[in-house]
């Protein structure tokens, strides 16, 4: 019998989560590295900002994974008790927005998400590709979450890896920020597990500013509920989206059925969409809350619902990673 497939459905398949099964516990191979650095020098950034002409940013083809068959899945640890960052710098309140799609629909209010939530555009495979990603709150005010496969998949770093912030319609009014060093999961850099699909960009200062002092940032939840209501954004790129628009779905979430460690929404963003916030605690009229997954992956069999990993312990220790760099 043929097993269900597994796919990104548009919306973006993290890589398999297959156990390392018999391996000696006395291997001396080291682990792959966690972080990779990018551009650390002011050429390199310059360099980098250059080549995401705004044609180059419209033309970035929304990272598509294959579908796979799952094997043996990583069963995810017991998680700790619930801990939440602040956001920083919330906007004055915007006008209320009513209606809110279960599927996918343009963000019509305004508020921090505006400005937090922005695309990733990055070279993979000799090809100019795109994500989404959010700017959180951290001690160095420099500090995105996205997908671990909007950072580094198939056993390569992503290159030419830059943030535009509140992008929109082919625009970046709060300028291209540049990645000086992107990082994900142990798990997600081994194995490409997707429980643990999360990845994090360190982006230098631009114009003698940080990026939160710029743009403000969200705050985060870190081992929160299970089936909560849920926001989440991101810029999906691939039809019927062009990646213009910011893109949001909300509803109540519910617990993955085959992992038993993901979130999964009701939703239809498609390709390009990866990387983006899913909020709990989010406010409608400010625009802000605390990010607690990104968009992530889907089943072939189950359309119209985004999944999202949990953000447990391990992926707190990523977020400590990256904002102590």
């Amino acid at each position: 019998m043929r097993r269900p497939r597994r796919t990104a459905a548009g919306i973006l398949l993290a890589a398999g989560a297959l156990l390392t099964a018999g391996l000696s516990t006395t291997t001396a191979h080291a682990a792959p590295a966690t972080d990779h650095t990018a551009a650390t020098t002011a050429t390199a950034q310059q360099k980098a900002r250059a080549f995401w002409t705004p044609e180059r940013m419209r033309n970035a083809t929304p990272l598509d994974l294959p579908g796979i068959t799952p094997g043996s899945l990583v069963r995810p640890k017991s998680h700790g008790g619930p801990a939440a960052v602040a956001p920083t710098a919330p906007t004055a309140p915007a006008a209320d927005v009513k209606d809110f799609p279960q599927a996918g629909g343009a963000w019509t209010g305004s508020g921090a998400v505006l400005k937090t939530t922005g695309r990733v555009f990055f070279t993979f495979q000799g090809r100019t590709a795109s994500c989404s990603g959010d700017a959180v709150t951290s001690q160095n005010g420099s500090t995105v979450l996205t997908a671990g496969h909007c950072v580094k998949y198939q056993g390569a770093w992503h290159t030419n890896w830059v943030f535009a912030p509140g992008y929109h319609d082919g625009q970046s009014p709060y300028g291209t920020w540049t990645a000086s060093k992107t990082m994900s999961t142990p798990q997600w850099v081994a194995s490409e597990d997707m429980n643990y699909d999360v990845g994090a960009a360190v982006v230098a200062p631009l114009n003698g500013q940080t990026l939160t002092r710029t743009v403000g940032a969200q705050g985060l939840q870190f081992n929160g509920a299970y089936n909560q209501s849920l926001y989440a954004f991101g810029f999906p790129a691939a039809s019927p989206y062009d990646g213009t628009k910011l893109i949001f779905c909300s509803g109540t979430s519910s617990k993955d059925f085959l992992l038993t460690h993901d979130h999964g929404l009701s939703c239809n963003m498609t390709g390009g969409s990866s990387g983006g916030p899913w909020f709990a605690s989010f406010d409608e009229a400010t625009g802000s809350g605390l990010q607690a997954s990104v968009n992530s992956f889907g089943y072939v069999f189950l359309p119209n619902t985004m999944f999202g990993p949990y953000f447990g312990d391990d992926i707190k220790t990523l977020y400590e990673q990256a904002q102590t760099t």
